[in-house]
C-alpha cells in the first residue's frame, strides 16, 4: 500500500507545479495531522485523515476549467470521482477508497458531519483557509464557537489566531 508520503508526492504531481494548490494541502495535511494525532485517533483513522487532506482539492483545477471557479459546491461534486480514479493503484482498501471519496466530497458542507475524520478534515480545512484568505477575527470565532468539536482544532485555531 501507498504511503502517506508516497500519495502526497503524487498529488504534487498531479498538481502540475500549482504552487498555491501544493501549498494549499500541505498546509492542511499537516493541520489535520497535528489534529488528529493530538486527539489520539487511530492509525487507521490518522491515515483516512491525512490521505483526505491531501486530496480534499483535486477537482480545483477542474472546477477552474469547467465552471471558471474554485466554488466549494462544484469542489464536492467533482472531486469524489477524481479521488477514486487518483486512488487506483495506490493499495488502499474499497473501504478506504469509499471513505475519502465521501469526505473529498463533503468537504464544504458542515452540516451533518458524521465521524472525527470528517471533523478534523472540516476543522484543517478551515484554519488553512482562514490564513489564506484573511478572515476577521469574528468570523474565524464564530466557525471556532459553531462548527469545531475537537479540543486540538479549537486550541490550534485559538492559538495560530491568537484568539
Amino acid at each position: 500500500m501507498m504511503t502517506i508520503s508516497q500519495l502526497a508526492e503524487k498529488m504534487i504531481v498531479f498538481s502540475e507545479g500549482n504552487i498555491h494548490d501544493i501549498d494549499h494541502f500541505i498546509r492542511v495535511w499537516t493541520y489535520a495531522r497535528t489534529i488528529g494525532k493530538l486527539e489520539g485517533v487511530d492509525q487507521d483513522t490518522q491515515f483516512i485523515i491525512e490521505a483526505a487532506a491531501i486530496t480534499h482539492d483535486i477537482a480545483c483545477p477542474l472546477c477552474r476549467e469547467k465552471y471558471g471557479n474554485t466554488n466549494g459546491k462544484y469542489q464536492e461534486a467533482e472531486g469524489g470521482p477524481l479521488v477514486r480514479k487518483f486512488l487506483e493503484g495506490t493499495g488502499l482498501g474499497a473501504a478506504q477508497v469509499d471513505r475519502v471519496a465521501f469526505l473529498v466530497g463533503h468537504h464544504h458542507t458542515y452540516s451533518e458531519i458524521d465521524g472525527i475524520d470528517y471533523q478534523i478534515l472540516i476543522e484543517a480545512d478551515y484554519i488553512a483557509n482562514a490564513s489564506e484568505n484573511g478572515w476577521d477575527r469574528d468570523t474565524i470565532r464564530n466557525f471556532r464557537d459553531k462548527i469545531m468539536k475537537t479540543k486540538a482544532g479549537r486550541q490550534l485555531l485559538s492559538e495560530v489566531f491568537c484568539l
